[in-house]
């Protein structure tokens, strides 16, 4: 480390004011603090507060919390692959058909991402931005494994562009980065973000009467035809896919990352212990969910409807989505209060989108940036309800 830090000290001059590469300090800067603290201070005088934990560190917290599902989304997009074509493979036969297809779309995520930041870091003169670290290794694993690499670039561009920079960059966006990448891809290429897509490769011949199709199109088709929800899901020709616990542990069709709750409750227990996740939201967003399960319970017409609310915690992309997306410091609430409404309400607007409207089977995506939208409204009334609690009790 030592080496690499003389070497960043010796082009230090090059970036700096008045030096050759002047206008690309802010790469230099954000290259440099992957590796080593800033050496900016603060004025010496007064009360100092130190902390290691920079939002560099934050980010990369983030990202080891994801490790877990990445690399079980990895093997199950193998496996998923070796049961469409019937063939028998080992763990690494099935993690490496994971890698081939999962690190591409990782790669051209962050290199996509990564040079806008730089650009409109060098344009506007200002640090660059770590919020892309996670936002960079969210996108892909929120995709389908054979989604093609340019409409990946293509959403990437959307989404830094009209989904955060417009709004001034880190920290400043209202919407969720990863989201509304793939919110534009599901309006501007459903075919290819939804159906049958999700685990065959297709290098090979599927067996006789295979269907990728995820559990929620199941639902979704039962709901609009009135037959029965686990009937459907058990005619797919892999017996026990759809079981319970095996939709927990996560081996059924889906995106990259987000098929398995057990993984994502690994990632929620790193982000807890941390602090960078609240576990307000992410048991609020468990509340709603199974509170607007069970409401569907008492007055359902359909097999979807009946399904048992904590089947919603293991189907789709609730646990991900609840877990990572939902407890996003800068698009969630931040008062305390503010956290358990927005929780409760994605939970509880997740089931009716997923039950109620058959168009769209996946409710997580749509509800969080929902209430990324009313985030802030929440947020004010929480404080003003407090500053006309604390009037009353203020005396003269």
């Amino acid at each position: 480390m030592k080496f690499l830090q003389r070497k960043f000290d010796q082009i230090k001059p090059l970036f700096e004011k008045g030096g050759k590469y002047e206008k690309f300090y802010p790469i230099y800067e954000g290259h440099r603090t992957i590796f080593f603290a800033p050496d900016m201070t603060t004025d010496r005088k007064g009360t100092q507060i130190k902390d290691g934990a920079d939002l560099k560190r934050v980010m990369m917290t983030v990202i080891i919390a994801m490790i877990p599902c990445l690399i079980f989304g990895m093997w199950n997009v193998g496996h998923q692959h070796y049961i469409a074509t019937g063939l028998e493979a080992t763990l690494l036969e099935k993690l490496w058909i994971g890698i081939l297809k999962v690190v591409p779309i990782i790669a051209v995520s962050y290199a996509v991402g990564l040079s806008i930041e730089f650009t409109f870091c060098v344009i506007y003169q200002r640090p660059v931005e770590e919020g892309f670290l996670v936002s960079g290794m969210l996108i892909p694993l929120i995709m389908p494994a054979t989604i093609p690499l340019w409409q990946v670039a293509l959403a990437t561009v959307f989404a830094v562009i009209i989904g955060k920079e417009v709004f001034g960059g880190t920290g400043m966006n209202i919407l969720n980065v990863a989201l509304t990448a793939r919110v534009f891809l599901y309006f501007a290429y459903p075919t290819d973000i939804s159906g049958d897509v999700w685990t065959y490769l297709g290098d090979k011949t599927p067996v006789d009467g295979f269907s990728g199709a995820t559990i929620l199109a199941y639902g979704a088709e039962a709901a609009s035809n009135g037959t029965n929800m686990m009937q459907l899901a058990s005619s797919h020709w892999y017996a026990g896919m759809f079981d319970f616990w095996n939709m927990f542990i996560g081996i059924i069709p889906g995106s990259i990352g987000e098929t398995s709750t057990l993984m994502c409750l690994l990632g929620a227990i790193v982000l807890i212990a941390t602090g960078v996740g609240s576990w307000k939201i992410i048991l609020s967003v468990i509340l709603g969910t199974l509170f607007m399960g069970a409401i569907f319970n008492l007055a359902g017409t359909n097999s979807f409807m009946q399904m048992p609310p904590h089947y919603h915690l293991v189907i789709g992309g609730l646990a991900f989505g609840a877990v990572y997306m939902a407890t996003d410091p800068v698009s969630a609430s931040h008062t305390e209060l503010g956290k358990w409404i927005y929780g409760f309400l994605i939970g509880v607007i997740t089931v009716l989108i997923r039950v109620i409207n058959p168009a769209y089977p996946e409710g997580i995506m749509l509800a969080i940036l929902f209430m990324n939208v009313f985030a802030p409204l929440i947020d004010f009334y929480v404080v003003e309800a407090n500053k006309k609690r604390r009037l009353k009790r203020a005396t003269v």
